[in-house]
């Protein structure tokens, strides 16, 4: 065998691993002249475009190619003819055999020197997937970036850096609420540790809870005390840690200045405390030495004959109503804990024997059961039941029903109340009768308040006064 027709021998042993190794190959590979006529498509072109390969040999690339990428392919063309050595990556919609379009990350070399290529070669895959993912990810930037700039809470972002056991926390970044309520920026504590933005003392405990949150591995909330500028804020955080191949390597705080929120439950409690001193003032120094003096009014009201006694009994009398009112006031307005089923006959009737009235009658229209505090409820039935009474006559009829899904009502017949009254009667102090204390509407609306519900005062059925309860969640009614 001579030297040539070893050498020929070789060329196509060299063309035909060549060609196996691209007919094998899941790109697609083609071979177009450089005009951009196809010459050669690999089988791949059937799984990734649904072509057959003739189908494609001897059209123009060009053609199946999207309009708006045409300019951008044809300039990667001529750059890979101008420049033999180079090679260069483009990407370009291509048109699918059944007319979709997918996106295609073109690799071209110029072999036109290559007696087994004699053309510019194509390496293509189909990158839809990876152009939909990329998409996606654009989106949600954006959707972190406008969450991030508008958020009226402030965000962080601190890097976790763990080494030898060692564990670093550095700001990364801060959201624009952030920096207007601290009146810090992102340029001042990227790449700091919080000991070196907030000092060795705030650092150290802005950090415990850092590593709270990374040994428990998932959210942690709490409130912290934060000394910035010489002035102490209290925040509300939230810290949430972020898991990258099994490690945390990142914490997001979403965190809210709550100083005036604390500032105001301080001072509530310490209102109720003065206000719980008050009431035991009034339980302990006040009522005692009154209940002395009612005895000896009583009594002296049985040896005298005077026309002085009855009204100083009197008068005694109604100082311990006001004492009694104003001691339920202060007691029973507080948010209501634990409730229990109340019967609506046994509470009405209950309450109805302690009004005692001669002539007055009640009717309860309905029987159920629902959730509440029975003896702050007594107050209510009992103030409620009172006040018809007082106002609409010791012969007057109350009736006590539902209305609704989630209304309680207590009605009369008596002459009602005017609508521009109907707000002032719940005030502490008002009273249209010279016997009453004033306190009693108020502590109406202060309990069923208590209870998350609300009181509203409506026309009866009969033209007289209605108290309506609502927001109560009532059984279904029977029939």
């Amino acid at each position: 065998m001579g030297d040539a027709e070893r050498t020929e021998r070789a060329d196509d042993h060299r063309t035909g691993r060549y060609r196996t190794l691209v007919e094998e190959s899941n790109d697609v590979a083609t071979v177009v002249d450089t005009d951009g006529t196809i010459t050669y498509v690999s089988p791949a072109v059937r799984r990734v475009l649904g072509y057959e390969p003739e189908e494609l040999v001897g059209d123009s690339g060009f053609e199946y190619v999207h309009p708006d990428d045409r300019d951008r392919n044809a300039d990667a063309l001529e750059t890979v003819l101008e420049n033999p050595g180079e090679t260069v990556t483009t990407e370009v919609r291509f048109r699918r055999a059944d007319g979709s379009w997918c996106w295609i990350e073109a690799t071209m070399r110029n072999r036109l020197d290559d007696d087994a290529v004699d053309g510019i070669l194509l390496n293509s895959r189909d990158i839809s997937e990876r152009k939909d993912r990329d998409r996606r990810f654009r989106e949600l930037a954006g959707e972190y970036e406008a969450l991030l700039n508008n958020a009226e809470d402030g965000i962080f972002f601190l890097d976790v850096d763990e080494s030898d056991g060692d564990i670093t926390f550095q700001f990364e970044r801060l959201s624009p609420a952030y920096e207007r309520q601290t009146g810090i920026t992102t340029e001042e504590v990227r790449d700091k540790t919080p000991r070196e933005v907030f000092g060795e003392e705030e650092g150290a405990k802005l950090e415990a809870n850092y590593h709270r949150c990374i040994k428990a591995r998932e959210p942690v909330s709490y409130q912290e005390e934060l000394r910035i500028n010489e002035e102490a804020w209290i925040w509300q955080t939230n810290l949430a840690p972020v898991v990258t191949g099994g490690e945390i390597t990142r914490l997001v705080g979403i965190t809210r200045n709550v100083t005036d929120r604390v500032e105001r439950e301080r001072q509530l409690r310490r209102q109720n405390e003065r206000l719980d001193e008050f009431a035991s003032v009034i339980s302990h120094d006040l009522r005692n030495p009154l209940n002395v003096a009612q005895g000896r009014g009583r009594l002296l009201q049985e040896e005298v004959d005077s026309e002085h006694t009855e009204p100083l009994v009197r008068a005694l009398d109604r100082m311990e109503a006001i004492v009694e009112d104003t001691l339920t006031l202060a007691r029973q307005g507080e948010t209501i804990g634990e409730t229990e089923p109340v019967s609506l006959t046994d509470l009405a009737g209950k309450c109805w024997a302690t009004v005692d009235p001669d002539e007055a009658t009640i009717e309860i229209d309905d029987e159920m059961r629902f959730q509440g505090d029975r003896d702050r409820l007594q107050h209510v039935f009992e103030n409620l039941f009172r006040n018809a009474v007082e106002h609409a006559g010791p012969a007057v009829t109350v009736r006590v029903g539902r209305d609704g899904a989630d209304t309680v009502y207590v009605e009369d017949d008596g002459p009602g109340i005017p609508a521009g009254e109907r707000t002032t009667v719940f005030e502490a102090g008002h009273s249209s009768t010279t016997d009453g204390t004033g306190f009693g509407l108020t502590i109406v609306r202060r309990i069923v308040e208590a209870h998350d519900w609300d009181v509203r005062i409506a026309d009866g059925s009969d033209g007289g006064a209605r108290f309506e309860l609502t927001g109560i969640e009532l059984p279904p009614a029977e029939g």
